[in-house]
């Protein structure tokens, strides 16, 4: 993973929260709020919690009186986050915090929990065991990462059609880094070195749906930081790698709305 693989910055997070969390994580955060939900937690964190998607399903789950903690390393996706809560029946407390160096003492929380931000961590098994220190016994850590790319239709398709582009030097942020931890006996590996024992992890298929091709071409060039890898090799290019891309989403998905197949995985260990 490169330094720019982590820059949120600019319109990214708007871009972000616009067009890719309805596109892919708005049907895995209704899945991640309810099975911490039904931990039925008195405490709660949140790592790389990124533009709130899974904050904005979970608080109005969550009971009176529970403490929920939402972190993310980036400030500027956090403080996007914060302003698209809106009310709540709960406080949420937000906070920038690094997942590797929580900022919590041992025994905080009933419940930690990250989606799709473990694949951003520099180290894995370091992040794990943070979360591991600042649960309470029995506590369970959950976390998702989606599978590899090629079981991720419009990311894939994407890469392709920007490698297009730039056939010397291709960007490869997606599938180095969303889609490059996938690996199930591996993430099995690295939870269990962080001292955990009860570990089940589960492959989840869905479907993601957009208004066009055009809207997904633009999530993912203009709303991730793939949009660094295209402007540093080219700053003027990054029009053109959009258009690229929603014309080889729409040759194999169809001009109007479109819908492709997206998985990840749900892991859930035990403290």
């Amino acid at each position: 993973m490169t330094e720019s693989d982590k820059l949120f910055a600019g319109s990214i997070p708007r871009l972000y929260d616009t067009l890719m969390v309805p596109l892919i994580f708005e049907a895995y955060a209704a899945d991640t709020a309810e099975l911490v939900a039904a931990f039925s937690p008195s405490a709660v964190l949140e790592t790389a919690a990124g533009s709130g998607v899974v904050t904005r399903a979970l608080a109005p789950r969550l009971g009176m009186g529970t403490r929920y903690v939402v972190t993310d390393l980036n400030q500027p996706m956090l403080d996007y986050a914060a302003t698209r809560q809106g009310s709540s029946k709960i406080d949420i407390e937000w906070r920038q915090a690094d997942a590797l160096r929580l900022p919590f003492e041992d025994a905080s929380f009933d419940v930690v929990f990250c989606q799709f931000g473990a694949m951003f961590f520099p180290d894995r098994t370091a992040g794990y065991a943070e979360a591991r220190r600042v649960l309470r016994p029995g506590g369970r850590f959950v976390f998702t990462v989606w599978d590899r790319i090629e079981d991720n239709a419009f990311a894939d398709e994407v890469t392709g059609a920007v490698a297009e582009i730039f056939p010397q030097d291709p960007p490869r942020f997606l599938a180095r880094t969303p889609h490059g931890y996938h690996d199930v006996a591996l993430i099995r590996s690295d939870v269990s070195r962080a001292g955990f024992t009860s570990i089940e992890i589960e492959t989840r298929e869905k479907t993601s749906r957009s208004p066009s091709a055009r809207d997904v071409a633009t999530a993912y060039c203009q709303g991730t930081p793939l949009r660094n890898e295209i402007e540093a090799r080219d700053a003027g290019a990054l029009q053109a790698a959009t258009d690229r891309a929603a014309q080889v989403i729409a040759s194999r998905h169809g001009e109007g709305p479109v819908a492709g197949k997206i998985q990840a995985h749900v892991i859930v260990a035990a403290r």
